[in-house]
């Protein structure tokens, strides 16, 4: 703002000028018409004469011995003129009247004079003007494009580069300390922090160091939080920018700021650059929704690619980047030499997930009853950020309860809301509404407690929550893979609602929308990912590059589709007809389970154990119960599938 002030002083000359050319500090004369200029002055013998102005203004000039009297006692003695004026049609209108005024009146004639007047304060304005405002949007403008003009209002900063410093002046507070839950990816970061601090260590045995770094894995995990880490960690300074900051509206500016961004950091190197969100520049080029061939995208790819990795050498800066869809990545900027490393987080496992709650109970008070063992094992497929999210809930729970420490129950409680939102006590649902909704979800526990394969059911309510008017809360164990009967079982157990009330009512209701819909995806998945049909064979049409969901086109023809589609219906009629036979068996004790549910809305696993027995002794094989499914042999799934979030199964009204 310092470099306009040339401007600001040449605005305020310019409109000091214009009110100085109009009086400045003496007062300026009185508007007024003509008729009073008739029947006050000119009747009077008032006016001494008349100018003129530019063919459309006429001022008036009274004498000076009626001044300070009568009509015109406001007017001082002695002031000058002019001391009124009025607008005039035309020239030749105001001689007309005036003379025939001067007739009626029989007075003498008024002299008149004609002068042309230039307002030059007012012209250079009205010049002026117009671009002063065209400048101004045009500077608001590229304010909002450059991010607030960092650096000052230099118009050509939004070619710069937007990165956040961390170096020895200031740096991240989050260390190693605070990532738990990823102690592999913390090995290989740590290598990279070690080699920029102790460099001979590796180069006298000519090994060097991984130009870059690419964190991959789903939502959450903690990427974000693991180069903090290396911000904070490190001793050296530490680039930080997101890949979207490269993208703007202007062409050529994020190939610019690339650059600009790879010369901050050689001229610091040894240094460190973070990309997080890479996936916003780094899309493949022959998967980006583009009708032009170079795009304002592309060309900021082809420049980070050049930077890289290009004539020039490139020592002394690394390279870490973050992203949950690697897939879409160009394989120019995966290969070797760009991102040598690929370091995946996975799901935290239990051992993790219990390091993760200790690091995100740091600062709550807790009381005596907290179990990190009981809350690992009843958040399986939660990531770090859901394990930090249900702290903070727990936390505002507890608050919300007068209560002086964060106990068991609130945790209970904050997984609850989390998995399944926020109870909703105040919604209305009809009498036989619940009564549907209670042989729903006991038709569920009821399939779950009398197969081998089915997850561990720890409660049943009928409470609503969310979206859902109900809900069974399971336990499932962590697999990396999944047998045809361990997916035959969840099948069964997610159709479990709709066979209840098949068969308690005659009829059946839009509540197992969900469920359908779960049901659906995994039958597809069965038969056309993980092979599990005779028929189809041994084949695969999962598409892990993603090319295919960009295009119209199937990897498999038609009669494949229907056949697929046949073979989907043929394994869902089985497992429904599978599932009904199981509560047909077993109908005492899923009315008993509906009824207690329809007095007490939430039974837990003591009432479950009461209804069905201690757990596992009333669980059969799929064999001993309804004979086997083909064979009598699963086939494992032969490709890894990630531990699965606490699964319950919703009853949603029919959208």
């Amino acid at each position: 703002m310092n470099n306009w002030w040339w401007v600001y002083l040449l605005i305020i000359g310019l409109l000091l000028a214009q009110w100085l050319s109009m009086g400045g500090f003496t007062a300026g004369p009185q508007e007024t018409n003509w008729m009073d200029f008739k029947s006050e002055m000119l009747a009077q013998g008032a006016v001494d004469h008349i100018v003129v102005v530019n063919k459309e203004r006429a001022e008036v000039f009274i004498k000076g011995e009626k001044l300070g009297q009568g009509r015109f006692e406001k007017i001082p003695k002695g002031r000058p003129g002019p001391h009124y004026f009025f607008n005039i049609g035309s020239v030749e209108s105001f001689e007309n009247k005036l003379a025939k005024a001067e007739e009626e009146l029989q007075i003498d004639p008024i002299p008149i004079t004609y002068e042309e007047r230039v307002n030059w304060v007012a012209n250079i304005l009205s010049w002026l003007l117009p671009f002063a405002i065209i400048i101004g949007i045009w500077m608001l403008i590229l304010r909002r494009a450059g991010g607030g003009m960092r650096g000052g209002m230099n118009p050509f900063d939004f070619g710069k580069s937007k990165a956040q410093l961390f170096d020895k002046d200031q740096r991240s507070n989050v260390s190693f300390k605070d990532v738990a839950g990823l102690e592999e990816a913390k090995l290989e970061v740590k290598e990279i922090v070690d080699f920029l601090k102790n460099p001979e260590r590796y180069t006298r045995l000519g090994a060097k160091i991984p130009k870059g770094v690419i964190l991959v894995g789903p939502p959450g995990t903690g990427k974000t939080l693991l180069a903090k880490a290396v911000a904070g960690e490190a001793q050296v300074p530490f680039f930080s920018i997101s890949g979207s900051e490269f993208v703007e509206m202007f062409v050529g500016v994020g190939a610019s700021r690339v650059r600009d961004l790879f010369k901050k950091a050689k001229e610091k190197a040894p240094s460190i650059i973070f990309i997080d969100e890479i996936d916003a520049i780094g899309r493949s080029r022959s998967k980006a929704f583009s009708m032009q061939p170079n795009d304002e995208r592309e060309s900021t790819l082809n420049q980070l690619l050049t930077e890289m990795d290009g004539f020039e050498n490139n020592t002394g800066v690394i390279v870490i980047a973050a992203t949950n869809r690697m897939d879409i990545l160009d394989r120019a900027l995966l290969r070797p030499g760009r991102f040598d490393r690929h370091i995946y987080l996975d799901l935290p496992t239990f051992t993790e997930r219990k390091a993760i709650f200790k690091v995100h109970m740091r600062k709550l008070k807790l009381g005596k009853d907290i179990d990190l063992d009981t809350l690992a094992a009843h958040t399986p497929g939660f990531t770090g950020a859901d394990i930090a999210n249900i702290c903070n809930e727990a936390a505002l729970i507890a608050a919300r309860n007068n209560k002086s420490k964060v106990e068991m129950q609130d945790f209970y409680d904050a997984i609850d809301r989390v998995v399944a939102g926020l109870e909703k006590k105040n919604k209305i649902i009809s009498e036989r509404e619940k009564n549907i909704v209670a042989h729903h979800e006991a038709g569920h526990a009821t399939v779950s407690r009398y197969l081998k394969h089915a997850d561990k059911l720890l409660k049943v309510s009928i409470v609503p929550r969310g979206r859902s008017l109900g809900a069974a809360w399971y336990l499932p164990e962590e697999h990396n893979i999944y047998t045809e009967a361990q997916f035959m079982d969840r099948l069964c157990v997610a159709l479990g609602g709709r066979a209840a009330e098949d068969l308690v009512f005659g009829e059946i209701s839009s509540g197992a929308l969900d469920d359908l819909e779960k049901v659906t995806k995994q039958a597809y998945t069965m038969v056309a990912y993980y092979g599990f049909d005779k028929e189809l064979g041994n084949l695969s049409y999962y598409d892990s590059t993603g090319e295919y969901s960009q295009s119209l086109q199937k990897p498999y023809s038609e009669e494949t589709a229907r056949l697929i589609d046949e073979k989907v219906r043929d394994l869902v009629r089985r497992a429904y007809e599978r599932t009904k036979k199981i509560l047909t068996e077993h109908e005492d004790q899923m009315l008993e389970l509906a009824k207690l549910l329809l007095e007490k809305e939430v039974v837990d696993r003591k009432d479950l154990e009461k209804i069905f027995g201690p757990d596992g002794a009333s669980v059969k094989s799929a064999q001993e119960l309804t004979g086997s499914v083909k064979d009598g042999k699963g086939t494992s799934a032969l490709s890894e599938s990630s531990n699965e979030e606490p699964e319950t199964i919703d009853e949603k009204p029919a959208k």
